[in-house]
């Protein structure tokens, strides 16, 4: 939650909501960043306009018991401003001009201009780049894509044709370890203390079944040819 401020993304509650809807209901008037809207609107045209009714609509419907029964997420709600101006703004701000003896002007443009817009940029990527450029091995009938450089610039996030096709798998990619998917490690490190768990994953038969009935086989990786 904290690693999720220093983002400064909306609340972990409407970040929930919104991607359940948008995988429900992908590539419709009910996905609040709908690609076939083009790749402005899926990358921030859609938090600059008003919602569409069918979003509004579909979102009253998404089940959202056991979030709202985390207290974590119901404490990052309560006061997201705060958090965002602690961890997103602050925080970084003072790092380089306590240690590192960096002028406050640089810390403010480096830290509140630069590196917050590039994560914003990277982070935004996922629902455009990888809905619109990219391979699909594993489902052809769908428009999310694979996508290396999104993966790159998001640590591992840039599977999303595989995301889309299998959306229970923790690692969101079917190799942990290529495309730099650090998230799936980061997350496999803290099941090993117990941190996280009830970690779930396709089998490999299944992928290969998906890939050999409705994935486009001339982009599958090599690993699983």
């Amino acid at each position: 939650m904290l690693m999720y401020s220093i983002a400064g993304l909306n609340p972990i509650f409407h970040w929930v909501k919104d991607h359940r809807v948008h995988h429900k209901y992908s590539e419709t008037d009910g996905d609040p960043h709908n690609a076939k809207r083009g790749f402005f609107f899926s990358h921030v045209g859609w938090i600059m306009v008003k919602r569409h009714p069918e979003y509004l609509r579909r979102q009253r419907e998404v089940d959202l018991s056991d979030i709202t029964a985390d207290p974590v997420v119901m404490f990052n709600k309560k006061y997201a401003r705060e958090l965002f101006y602690i961890f997103c703004i602050a925080i970084p701000v003072a790092v380089p001009v306590i240690f590192w003896s960096e002028t406050l002007l640089h810390a403010i443009l480096t830290q509140c201009f630069t590196r917050y817009v590039l994560i914003l940029n990277f982070i935004w990527s996922v629902n455009s780049v990888a809905h619109l450029w990219g391979d699909r091995p594993y489902n052809r009938a769908i428009n999310p894509r694979d996508n290396t450089l999104v993966s790159l610039v998001t640590g591992g996030e840039g599977s999303h044709n595989y995301h889309h096709t299998f959306p229970w798998d923790y690692k969101a990619s079917e190799f942990p370890y290529s495309r730099l998917n650090l998230t799936s490690l980061f997350i496999r490190g803290f099941s090993q203390i117990g941190w996280a768990y009830d970690l779930r994953e396709p089998s490999p038969t299944l992928v290969q079944e998906v890939i050999h009935k409705i994935g486009d086989k001339s982009n599958v990786p090599s690993l699983i040819r």
